[in-house]
C-alpha cells in the first residue's frame, strides 16, 4: 500500500517534469509470447501489452524500440530508452550496471531433453560421460559452468542450435528458461520432452536507469496495482493457457 499512497504525487511531479514526454521502452522482439511481431510487423506479446498498460498508469504515451537483448543494458545507459521490458532475470551482475523494478514473473532453469532420456536431475549431469548445450550469456550458461564442473558444455549463439544439439542427440541436455523448454518440446513432441521442475528460480523486473529513482517507484507502482487487479492473470489467461495447463500437470507453480 505504500506505492499507491505515494504514487499520486510523485505522478504528478513526473508528468510536470517529463511534460508527459513518451516513455521509451526497450526489448528485443523476438522471444514469442512475451516479445514478438505481429503479421503487420508491429510490436506484440505479453510484454508490450504491460507496457502499454504501464503507459496508461503513468499517463504516458509509450514507444517501442526494438533493440538485440545485449544491447539494452547499453542503450537504458545512455539514455536512448527509459525502461527495459524484455524478459530480462534480474541477477547480481546486472544490478551492478542498472536498477530493477520489483518482479513481475517468478521462472526458473529446467531442462530441455530427449524424447526417450530417462534423466530426471540436474545433478546427474554433473558427469564426464553428459553434454550440456547452453546458450552463451545466459543464465543457464553461468548455472552449468558453476555447477556441472564435470559435464562437456557445447556453449552456442543462437537457442535454436542448442535444441538441434539435443533433437540429433548430441548434447543430453539443454539448460533454459522453462517457456522457451516448454515451446520448444511443443514443437517437436516426438523428439523432444520437457522437465519443467525448476532448478534454480528466477525473476523477471524491469529495468531502470539507478539515478531514476521516481520511476521506479511508479513501476513499482504500477506493479502492485495491476497484480492486485488481475492484469498478469488475463495475460496469462490469454497468452499462455497451454503453458498453465502443462505446468499443471507437472506440479510446478505457474510463473505469474
Amino acid at each position: 500500500m505504500k506505492y499507491l499512497y505515494l504514487f499520486l504525487f510523485l505522478l504528478g511531479a513526473s508528468a510536470q517534469a517529463n511534460d508527459h514526454a513518451p516513455l521509451v521502452i526497450g526489448m528485443e522482439l523476438s522471444y514469442p509470447p512475451f516479445e514478438m511481431t505481429d503479421t503487420k510487423g508491429n510490436p506484440s506479446g505479453i510484454s508490450v501489452e504491460i507496457a502499454r498498460d504501464l503507459g496508461k498508469f503513468l499517463q504516458r504515451e509509450v514507444r517501442i524500440e526494438n533493440i538485440s537483448f545485449d544491447g539494452l543494458i547499453p542503450s537504458l545507459k545512455t539514455g536512448k530508452i527509459d525502461l527495459i521490458l524484455s524478459s530480462m532475470t534480474a541477477t547480481p551482475e546486472r544490478a551492478q550496471a542498472i536498477a530493477f523494478s520489483d518482479p513481475y514473473l517468478t521462472t526458473g532453469l529446467c531442462l530441455l531433453l530427449p524424447k526417450k532420456s530417462t534423466l530426471n536431475d540436474i545433478t546427474e549431469l554433473n558427469n564426464t560421460t553428459k553434454t550440456v548445450a547452453v546458450k552463451k550469456g545466459t543464465t543457464g550458461h553461468l548455472y552449468a559452468l558453476s555447477t556441472l564442473p564435470k559435464a562437456r558444455l557445447l556453449v552456442l549463439d543462437k537457442e535454436s542450435s542448442a535444441v538441434l544439439e539435443v533433437i540429433q542427440n548430441k548434447a543430453d541436455a539443454f539448460i533454459y528458461d522453462q517457456m522457451s523448454v516448454f515451446k520448444n518440446a511443443q514443437k517437436s513432441p516426438d523428439l523432444l520432452r520437457a522437465q519443467l521442475q525448476p532448478f534454480q528460480l528466477e525473476s523477471w523486473a524491469i529495468g531502470l536507469r539507478t539515478k531514476d529513482k521516481d520511476l521506479k517507484f511508479q513501476v513499482n507502482a504500477f506493479i502492485q496495482d495491476y497484480r492486485k487487479n488481475g492484469g498478469f492473470t488475463r495475460l496469462g489467461d490469454l497468452y499462455l493457457k497451454e503453458q498453465k495447463d502443462a505446468f499443471k500437470q507437472q506440479s510446478v507453480p505457474f510463473i505469474f
